[in-house]
């Protein structure tokens, strides 16, 4: 078979099969921290996924290539512009990705963070960081949401942070909250989400992560030296209950996605 008819049948076949891969776009801050679960959901439904490491300088290619974008978490903060000038055209393009183009965005812990401070709001320190594996309420208007309808509406969450939005973006809907961060998880506009809760854990995740020295600190002041073990012992018992929750919330952003 020749190239030219190597082609038409793969294009052939992408369209008796379903549509051709819709792209996600990904910033991530450190290498660790990737879609994790994420990403076997995303071979699952054809989702062309292209990860731009920011921290090790590479550059955010034109927006409008892609269908959706994530925002992954790190160790750094939303105002750390000098240590991270990246920062700054990540924070442009956040801004103009969920302002402008209107495309499907969610933002995890940092880019959770991210989200609100690009947007006009605020980020603090947090009187106590929230670290381990914690209760999250959704509010009622998580319930009917298209990215959190049909998760469970008292879950368990692996937390990891230091910092919590404390003003939202203007018109930002709160959807879920806990005892020491009332911006959990927030909806600004139609498609664009903000987590500062973890979703996209493996059995992997907690052992990776702990090897960050920023993490493994605030870890051990936390909750001691005894931490990670037992951290590792609840994340184990508790996986199947985070990747269900994780594939509703993929399902749920795919279906998004395709009606954008």
């Amino acid at each position: 078979m020749g190239a030219g008819q190597h082609a038409r049948l793969l294009i052939k076949t992408q369209q008796v099969s379903g549509s051709a891969y819709m792209k996600l776009l990904v910033f991530q801050h450190i290498d660790c921290e990737h879609p994790g679960i994420f990403r076997q959901f995303f071979d699952e439904a054809r989702i062309e996924w292209h990860a731009v490491k920011l921290d090790s300088g590479e550059q955010i290619p034109p927006l409008e290539r892609f269908d959706a974008l994530w925002v992954m978490g790190g160790p750094m903060d939303v105002w750390d512009t000098d240590s991270c000038p990246w920062l700054v055209p990540e924070k442009e393009a956040i801004r103009r990705w969920v302002q402008t183009l209107k495309k499907p965005f969610l933002g995890l812990c940092l880019g959770h963070q991210l989200l609100a401070d690009s947007l006009g709001g605020t980020c603090e320190r947090a009187d106590r960081p929230e670290i381990g594996i914690l209760d999250v309420e959704l509010t009622e208007a998580a319930r009917d949401d298209p990215l959190l309808g049909g998760v469970d509406m008292s879950p368990k969450c692996l937390q990891w942070h230091s910092v919590s939005v404390t003003t939202p973006p203007t018109g930002a809907l709160l959807l879920a909250s806990s005892p020491d961060c009332q911006w959990q998880a927030m909806r600004v506009g139609a498609n664009a989400w903000g987590l500062q809760f973890h979703v996209e854990l493996q059995d992997s995740t907690v052992e990776e992560w702990s090897e960050v020295p920023a993490y493994a600190e605030a870890l051990r002041k936390a909750k001691g030296s005894c931490a990670l073990a037992e951290m590792k012992r609840d994340a184990s018992i508790l996986m199947s209950e985070f990747n269900r929750n994780a594939r509703i919330i993929s399902d749920n952003f795919i279906t998004v996605m395709r009606g954008s």
